[in-house]
């Protein structure tokens, strides 16, 4: 049994969920401080090990017109960087356009005040990401 994991991967934060044993639904896990990039790529490493994860799908922030811009060349370099200290996990990439807009949407209808708290938007964003590639997978 194995779990995939879920990123939004931002200049400043990375928001990271985590699928279920049965690989249906995503919940968020935590999120973690960019920078230092080392530290972070250690951090997702050690969660990966704690909890048995197998795949990384990754958001991929691509245009709107689908061209891959600075944001997305960005994500393609840290997955990288993650593909080096853990070569034993598939990381695959998610189009992630307009996911940050459709967690503040969700996190408003909840009553989370999100403003203040970016931190949340991108929890939320990573679980929308990853539950995108569990529902197209199953």
């Amino acid at each position: 049994m194995y779990k995939i994991m879920g990123l939004d991967i931002g200049t400043k934060r990375i928001g990271i969920a985590l699928s279920d044993f049965l690989l249906i639904t995503a919940q968020p896990c935590e999120t973690i401080s960019r920078n230092p990039q080392e530290q972070a790529v250690e951090k997702i490493a050690a969660l990966c090990t704690e909890n048995s994860v197998k795949k990384i799908v990754a958001g991929l922030p691509k245009n709107m017109n689908g061209t891959l811009g600075e944001q997305a060349h960005d994500c393609e370099n840290f997955v990288n960087l993650l593909k080096i200290k853990i070569p034993d996990i598939e990381i695959v990439f998610e189009d992630e356009r307009l996911t940050s807009r459709q967690a503040e949407s969700i996190l408003a209808m909840q009553g989370k005040k999100y403003t203040k708290n970016k931190g949340l938007v991108d929890l939320k964003s990573a679980c929308i990401i990853l539950q995108q590639h569990l529902d197209r997978s199953n």
